[in-house]
């Protein structure tokens, strides 16, 4: 699945450590042989944006090298073309150079004024500058929150984006040329992006000659342009066999400049698309669109369906691991894939993605294999709280989930009430699943250093049925530190179980192998009775340790039994 190939020498342990992780996903080959839901019944393609940017910096050296290496026949590099003074096509993620790179350190106060669709815009442009120019003059300066800059005569990137790790900024990579890009890295697929022809030509700069000279010396899979009139323009000079012609939807209020339409127009009348292109690029809002306040999906639209019937192929952009998604996906970029390609109704016929082994992961290994699937990994399943990432703690929904989704085991941290029944929740402190802080119990609060540093309204101070009254809450471990909230949609549709209601709705699910009991002293009430060892199980150990205790499906002590 993977080629061998060089690497550069100062970073080739470091690719090596990550293919070691990764190959064999991409090996799984779960594809092959399978009809899709594309227009053509192929698997989908896998578009790596600027290569493998969701891990080093965008349209670097090291970003396509290791989307190259990790991909499969049905990956496509794509690259954003810009054009330089003396016409050199580069490989580069964004008009404003400043940007992404250090340019306005070497050159100080250069920004020029220019109109882009309408628009006056200050900034440092590639068109403003011979390639050797930049070349020759950019010196070393890393930058942090930029992604390019020049390093010894060579232009090299670093990570732009802010939410991404800044590890690999300083280590010389190239930015390529277009030509060295196919020279250098031979990607199974080239895809070319247009974003800006009709500027360029405003400047006597032909992206229609780069584009056709580029085509007679490579194999170019896929052009695509957000202007219409450049699509039509090389329309009768590309080889369709070869080259497919793809119009890129920006967000649906922009204005297509020549055309001087909205998107949101344009899409209305795919039959006309399909007299210039053979496929649309879309932002994935368009297929799946997110409700802005609830961040849940909304119903899937007829997009796809739609193009598919005027002989349109239809790729979805915006793909990325790194970013906040709609709830329905609980943080899981392979499920967010899997909607637009395994979704029983449609498939997009190709992602354009950050990080595309992820999306083969999704291809290869996941999709039609459906809930039921065989495990081909024996890996015991535990669950943690249920499926506590779907719904909160120890409740009910969060144990059927866990059950449904195929954990072997369930776990039940036991908590005791005031009136000494036992029941599961993931902390004997209230707060930090309930609403209690915001209920009338609220002054119940107190600090128990033995148990917790700060304030805390613990289970043992109410009674059960205090407890039961309580709106269990989803635990958010990572809200504080990455502004990452779970699914808040059934905080009000669960309950708690005690832990007889735990053990008999376990009892007669013959999918699990057994339960776990989870005691976490210290605790301010006596272990109760039936935990004692002359019930077969053991008390917990004296100190701040936790004693866990298996009990099957098949040897479940008479006393769980009331």
């Amino acid at each position: 699945m993977w080629k061998p190939r060089a690497v550069p020498r100062a970073l080739s342990p470091l690719l090596l450590l990550l293919l070691q992780s990764v190959l064999a996903l991409v090996s799984a080959g779960g594809s092959n042989g399978t009809t899709w839901n594309t227009l053509s019944g192929s698997p989908p393609l896998v578009i790596a944006h600027g290569g493998f940017s969701g891990i080093f910096p965008d349209s670097s050296e090291l970003a396509f090298s290791l989307a190259v290496v990790t991909g499969s026949k049905n990956l496509i590099v794509w690259c954003d073309v810009q054009l330089t003074k003396d016409r050199v096509g580069i490989c580069f993620p964004n008009i404003k150079l400043e940007n992404a790179t250090n340019i306005a350190d070497v050159f100080p106060n250069k920004e020029k004024t220019y109109s882009i669709n309408g628009v006056q815009t200050s900034a440092y442009f590639a068109m403003d500058y011979k390639f050797e120019e930049l070349h020759n003059n950019v010196y070393c300066k890393y930058i942090y929150i930029y992604k390019l800059l020049t390093v010894f005569g060579c232009w090299t990137v670093v990570q732009g984006d802010f939410t991404r790790s800044d590890k690999f900024n300083n280590n010389a990579f190239r930015i390529f040329t277009v030509d060295a890009l196919v020279k250098i890295e031979a990607p199974p697929g080239l895809w070319l992006n247009i974003q800006h022809d009709a500027f360029y030509a405003q400047h006597n700069l032909s992206m229609q000659n780069f584009v056709l000279s580029v085509s007679r010396m490579v194999n170019v899979n896929y052009i695509s342009s957000p202007e219409a009139g450049f699509l039509r323009s090389i329309r009768a000079h590309i080889n369709p066999r070869i080259t497919k012609l793809v119009f890129r939807f920006l967000e649906k209020d922009e204005v297509d400049p020549s055309t001087n339409q909205t998107y949101g127009s344009l899409l209305k009348n795919l039959t006309s698309i399909k007299t210039f292109a053979s496929g649309i690029l879309v932002p994935k809002g368009y297929i799946w669109p997110v409700d802005p306040t609830s961040l849940y999906l909304l119903p899937h639209t007829s997009l796809v369906s739609d193009a598919h019937k005027v002989g349109l192929e239809v790729f979805a952009s915006d793909f990325m691991n790194d970013i906040s998604i709609s709830y329905n996906y609980s943080y899981d970029p392979v499920a967010e894939y899997l909607n637009f390609i395994d979704n029983g109704n449609f498939s997009v016929d190709g992602v354009l993605s950050d990080f595309p082994l992820s999306a083969f992961e999704a291809i290869d290994c996941f999709a039609h294999i459906g809930l039921d699937a065989a495990k081909k990994v024996n890996t015991l399943v535990i669950s943690k709280y249920g499926a506590s990432g779907d719904y909160p703690p120890c409740t009910d929904l969060a144990y059927e989930k866990a059950i449904s989704d195929g954990a072997d085991v369930l776990d039940c941290p036991v908590q005791m009430s005031k009136d000494g029944i036992p029941f599961c929740l993931s902390s004997v402190d209230l707060i930090e699943s309930t609403n209690v802080a915001q209920s009338r119990f609220s002054k119940l609060g107190k600090i128990i250093p033995e148990i917790k540093s700060g304030n805390g309204i613990f289970t043992f101070d109410l009674a059960w049925d205090d407890i039961k009254s309580l709106i269990p809450s989803m635990l958010n471990p990572y809200s504080r530190k990455y502004s990452l909230y779970r699914n808040p949609k059934y905080n009000k549709k669960v309950q708690f179980l005690t832990l007889s209601d735990f053990l008999k709705l376990t009892k007669g699910q013959t999918s699990l192998l057994g339960v776990v009991i989870i005691i976490e002293p210290p605790m301010a009430t006596p272990m109760p009775p039936f935990l004692w060892p002359n019930q077969r199980l053991e008390p917990p150990p004296s100190g701040n340790h936790r004693a866990t205790f298996l009990v099957t499906n098949h040897h479940v002590p008479p006393f769980f039994d009331a």
